[in-house]
């Protein structure tokens, strides 16, 4: 049985949504094994004189924990 673990975390780019979003899978996977999903929450942007200046994305990232080491599989009898 598997079991997935999930955190939320918040990204932001200043070119655009899918470049933060990117930025963050990219990151996040060089941290953590297992990822498995990005699910998109809430996106936002920063506003300066009238231009946007940055995009915010918060994402839920779900990821596989790993089986404690020293354990061993169930064996069916």
């Amino acid at each position: 049985m598997k079991i997935l673990k999930s955190e939320q975390i918040l990204t932001e780019s200043s070119k655009s949504f899918e470049d933060a979003i990117q930025t963050a899978v990219a990151r996040f996977h060089k941290t953590v094994r297992g990822l498995k999903s990005a699910n998109v929450n809430n996106m936002s942007a920063v506003i300066e004189d009238g231009k946007v200046v940055s995009y915010r994305v918060n994402l839920q990232m779900t990821f596989e924990v790993e089986p404690a080491n020293g354990s061993k599989k169930k064996r069916k009898k």
